[in-house]
């Protein structure tokens, strides 16, 4: 029976979380499970469209954060406005494979005002070094301490557009069917340390999960991970 390379990494991954899974409480966990779970479903819909973001940029990007089916009615109050999750190659210089995700948190600023779906789902490609090591470790005040821009779509986009080349982060949305790159100026990404403990159990950081070998995708998030794997299998500068 053959197998390909990201079934393999996937197998590995689900045997290397099953043996320390008995410190977690699943119960607890379920709805980080459920959001990991959404973002798969929503990252592997994107990237089967070949006009929604566009693959060089993928093979430039660090991390990926998906931020699944945030409400509209949720910026009419004060707080949280987004859940999701944030995947990062995996190696001191983000080039080795896509490794396990840590959980965060999008909130603030005026989205209410610049998303018109009733839900609507966010992507962010982080492009170098130095956005993704800042995400790992603080919240992250999107256009202040991290440019970001607009991304481009479509297949004849390219990673050397201005839009790539000025900022560390790309944002897109998707409301009602519809795809396209969205600013976010005044927004912030913070890790969910709240979240990450409760999936990953003890005290758990961002940091930890993305840069530890210790820890491993647990299987909620397989669909993410191969989706990613099987788009962008390695970092091309």
């Amino acid at each position: 029976m053959k197998y390909t390379k990201s079934c393999i990494i996937t197998m590995a991954s689900l045997l290397a979380w099953g043996s320390t899974s008995s410190a977690r409480n699943p119960k607890e966990a379920r709805a980080e499970q459920d959001r990991l779970q959404n973002a798969g479903k929503v990252m592997q819909e994107i990237l089967n469209v070949p006009d929604d973001i566009p693959r060089d940029l993928l093979d430039k990007t660090r991390c990926v954060v998906v931020m699944p089916s945030v409400l509209k009615a949720a910026f009419a109050v004060g707080g949280s406005y987004g859940r999701g999750t944030m995947v990062c190659r995996t190696g001191e210089d983000f080039t080795g494979p896509w490794g396990p995700p840590a959980m965060y948190a999008l909130e603030g600023g005026s989205i209410g005002f610049q998303i018109g779906g009733e839900a609507t789902d966010f992507v962010f490609l982080i492009l170098n070094d130095r956005g993704a090591s800042s995400l790992m470790h603080t919240k992250v005040r999107l256009g202040a301490d991290a440019s970001i821009a607009a991304g481009p779509k479509g297949r004849s986009a390219s990673a050397d557009t201005d839009a790539y080349m000025r900022a560390e982060i790309l944002s897109y949305s998707r409301a009602r069917g519809v795809f396209a790159g969205i600013s976010l100026d005044g927004s912030t990404l913070r890790p969910d340390d709240r979240a990450n403990r409760k999936l990953y159990g003890g005290t758990a950081s961002a940091a930890e999960i993305i840069s530890d070998t210790e820890f491993s995708a647990p299987p909620a998030a397989q669909d993410l991970i191969a989706a990613l794997h099987n788009a962008s299998p390695q970092l091309r500068r």
